[in-house]
């Protein structure tokens, strides 16, 4: 019996060092892959969500804002409400990554009272969070199966506060060649660049939000080769770079 419960738990830890090791975009693409959805989830394109399929072109924050305002201190309160699905471990290391945000800029995450616009983080089917506030409670996805991990939190938290990946800022082919004929049948999408607000920062490879070389492969070939230099190492963050603190905090004028 010792001997049976000791597999178990070597075969655990064995699980669990295995995802430890693997990139926000591989945990994310992982964990998305295979994902159905239930018919009252938003339209997922990648980790990002949409109303509708219709709309997945369109930046919301171009046509409306899409910031989570300052309050009269300085500080800006995003309310989160936290699903009971999840155990305790990983509460502790969501509510880790959200308030990893406190040491570094003006965001606070707060627990929502009666606020109408919030983030209600829940165990849907993958790993997707919104572009932006949006109107009312907006679901912000972490599969308890895949997502649950320190930067992946961030990574979709900043989604939630108005961030695209940073393979598809507007100034990414200076930096960045995509290898289409690399890329999965029907996931070119994920490479569109978006007319970003780069904040007066230059490209960042160390990014959390920054995609790993061989992200949506067909052939284990990269899909994302660095330039000028093609052997440059990126989308192995483990948490936020600067330039993604720098961001947050010119954006929101922290």
């Amino acid at each position: 019996m010792r001997c049976i419960l000791g597999l178990v738990v070597l075969v655990a830890v064995s699980a669990w060092a295995e995802e430890k090791v693997l990139t926000v975009s591989e945990l994310i693409e992982r964990a998305n892959r295979d994902a159905v959805r239930s018919p009252d989830e938003p339209y997922v394109e990648d980790d990002v969500a949409f109303d509708s399929e219709a709309e997945r072109n369109a930046d919301p924050c171009t046509s409306r804002g899409c910031m989570w305002p300052k309050s009269a201190d300085g500080k800006v309160y995003v309310p989160y409400i936290l699903s009971r699905v999840f155990s305790p471990r990983e509460v502790a290391v969501i509510e880790r990554g959200l308030q990893s945000f406190n040491g570094v800029s003006c965001i606070r995450f707060v627990k929502r009272t009666n606020q109408r616009d919030f983030l209600n983080i829940r165990s849907l089917n993958g790993c997707y969070s919104y572009i932006g506030r949006r109107n009312n409670g907006q679901d912000l996805s972490l599969q308890r199966s895949g997502c649950v991990y320190h930067h992946t939190v961030q990574h979709e938290v900043l989604h939630a506060l108005g961030f695209h990946h940073e393979q598809k800022r507007s100034d990414r082919d200076q930096y960045i060649r995509i290898v289409l004929e690399n890329v999965t049948p029907g996931m070119e999408h994920n490479f569109d660049k978006v007319s970003t607000l780069n904040q007066g920062t230059t490209y960042d490879y160390t990014s959390v939000m920054h995609y790993s070389k061989y992200a949506f492969s067909k052939n284990n070939q990269p899909t994302l080769v660095g330039i000028p230099d093609p052997s440059v190492e990126f989308g192995k963050a483990t948490e936020m770079s600067q330039k993604d603190i720098i961001r947050l905090n010119r954006l929101y004028k922290c």
